[in-house]
């Protein structure tokens, strides 16, 4: 007998989380986007694994199209449904991959944001002047956009540091990123600096038995958490030429400004933990763009 699909859809979570090791933002997209399959499915009466057909699939996507959803987000539920149907035919529950032949619509790619170097000037002095030993706030908040820019970590990675992820005599940090793999990634002078600051004053006025290993805290003891980081980058590039935007800025600008100061693409593919070295490349676009720009302003007959 067929299994229902909720139960499989269950399953597959699971199968993601302990099997394949992405990351539990990842598992959950993953699984919403074959509840919301599902859920469009049982308005047509399809409630088992063997009714599953690609048809079905094909109009649930039109429909999302027609809602106007991204072609990001579509690529994504594409994505969900191939790695549902594939791991239905692995499990047995079906005896075909009904989606392999599932085409994503074409992402389309638009420029990162990149913090100017004056803009990022304006705001580590502006960070600088409140980081003192009566402000441990000020003082994490630092090193928080310090280590950010300088190591081109995801938010994710930094408030997952622990205090014993830190090689003090390389300025060398461990940082855990997507599908559980470490790299090593380095952070310089004024990064260093943040960070003695802080482990030294900021930090012990915080910490307590909630406290842990973690590396950043707030002011109750407890690890930060991914939303405070966002909110603390949002304010700061808020009113900047840049706009509003989220600590992704930070990592952009860190290997868009490498590439511009002539560092080599797979080191910086390296530094971000980019499993593609087409995904580095996007930063190379922007560097071309910043020169053309650059050109237009600056050359008489441009």
């Amino acid at each position: 007998m067929s299994s229902p699909l909720n139960q499989a859809s269950d399953e597959f979570a699971n199968y993601l989380q302990a099997a394949r090791g992405y990351s539990p933002n990842t598992v959950k997209a993953y699984e919403t986007d074959v509840l919301d399959l599902l859920d469009f499915l049982a308005k047509r009466s399809v409630t088992l694994v063997a009714e599953l057909e690609l048809d079905q699939v094909r109009d649930w996507l039109y429909e999302a199209d027609q809602r106007g959803l991204s072609k990001t987000t579509l690529a994504r539920k594409s994505a969900a449904i191939r790695s549902f149907s594939s791991w239905l035919k692995k499990t047995n529950q079906l005896d075909n991959d009904f989606a392999a032949r599932l085409k994503s619509p074409k992402a389309s790619r638009s420029l990162p944001k990149v913090v100017s170097r004056e803009t990022l000037a304006d705001i580590f002095e502006n960070l600088s002047s409140l980081a003192t030993p009566d402000n441990p706030n000020g003082m994490r908040d630092l090193l928080a956009i310090e280590l950010l820019y300088a190591s081109g970590c995801r938010v994710s990675e930094l408030v997952g540091l622990n205090l014993e992820d830190i090689d003090y005599s390389r300025n060398i940090l461990r940082v855990m990123g997507k599908g559980s793999k470490q790299r090593m990634v380095p952070f310089g002078a004024p990064a260093r600096e943040a960070l003695d600051a802080y482990i030294r004053v900021g930090r012990k006025q915080f910490e307590n038995e909630k406290s842990g290993q973690a590396l950043f805290i707030n002011s109750r003891g407890q690890r930060v958490g991914v939303r405070q980081v966002y909110a603390l980058v949002a304010g700061l590039l808020d009113g900047t030429p840049t706009g509003v935007a989220g600590p992704h800025a930070l990592r952009h600008s860190a290997a868009t400004h490498l590439l511009d100061g002539g560092a080599d693409l797979r080191a910086v593919q390296e530094l971000l933990g980019h499993a593609s070295l087409g995904t580095t490349q996007i930063y190379t676009h922007v560097s071309v763009e910043r020169l053309r720009e650059g050109y237009k302003q600056a050359h008489p007959r441009a």
